[in-house]
């Protein structure tokens, strides 16, 4: 027993031998846990029914991602009684397969959107993008009213379709090709509602889907 100490004292009074070990271990650990999880990210797929962006969809998230949306809002709902009742079914990786990059988030100034799709009209939408205030009096969310007027390029969207079928999104030609048309006459501010209107509904099986809730009347609690 002794002399099997005797290794762990040399080991202990030598900083460098301890580091070296130390580093290995950790490695090792780490790679236990992280090389799993990356083997099932490659195993998850979208579910049945659901299909990637449209080019008008698709030209929202965008919008979403550049004007900073994800800086106060989430798309995951966590498996917590209190957001399951406030928001609805908690978040599945399926839901995200076709988002680059993912909008789950953890810090929230407004509330989560994931389940938005639906819960508001397009009018009200427009309305609340516009002027939040002129909908929710409290909401301390800027205007966006310049997305009325910016217009959509067809061939941006067109190209970044074809960079995410390398990606592995199942666009054909015939889908790319439609993409002018999808967004001909079509504003930034048609596109982000109908990005919006899509969260629950678009990215999850019809069966899961949640049906269409009536327009909101004005002074409902708002994202």
């Amino acid at each position: 027993m002794a002399k099997g100490y005797r290794y762990f004292e040399a080991i202990e009074k030598h900083a460098g031998a301890l580091g070296v070990g130390i580093a290995i271990m950790v490695s090792l650990g780490g790679l236990a846990e992280i090389t799993p999880l990356f083997m099932r990210a490659h195993e998850v797929s979208a579910e049945a029914g659901v299909k990637p962006y449209d080019p008008l969809r698709l030209a929202g998230k965008d919008i979403y991602v550049r004007e900073g949306c994800y800086l106060c809002h989430t798309q995951m709902i966590r498996a917590l009684r209190a957001e399951t009742q406030r928001y609805g079914h908690y978040s599945v990786s399926e839901e995200s397969v076709y988002d680059r990059p993912h909008q789950w988030g953890s810090k929230r100034t407004g509330p989560d959107l994931a389940r938005v799709g639906g819960k508001y009209s397009d009018t009200w939408q427009q309305l609340h993008l516009m002027d939040p205030r002129a909908v929710v009096v409290e909401s301390n969310m800027p205007g966006y009213p310049w997305l009325a007027t910016e217009a959509i390029d067809a061939e941006d969207i067109k190209a970044r379709m074809r960079v995410l079928r390398t990606l592995g999104d199942p666009y054909s030609e015939s889908d790319i090709a439609a993409a002018t048309q999808a967004v001909e006459g079509k504003t930034a501010m048609d596109a982000l509602i109908a990005y919006l209107q899509g969260l629950g509904v678009a990215n999850v099986a019809q069966a899961d889907a949640p049906a269409d809730a009536p327009s909101a009347p004005a002074n409902a609690g708002a994202p």
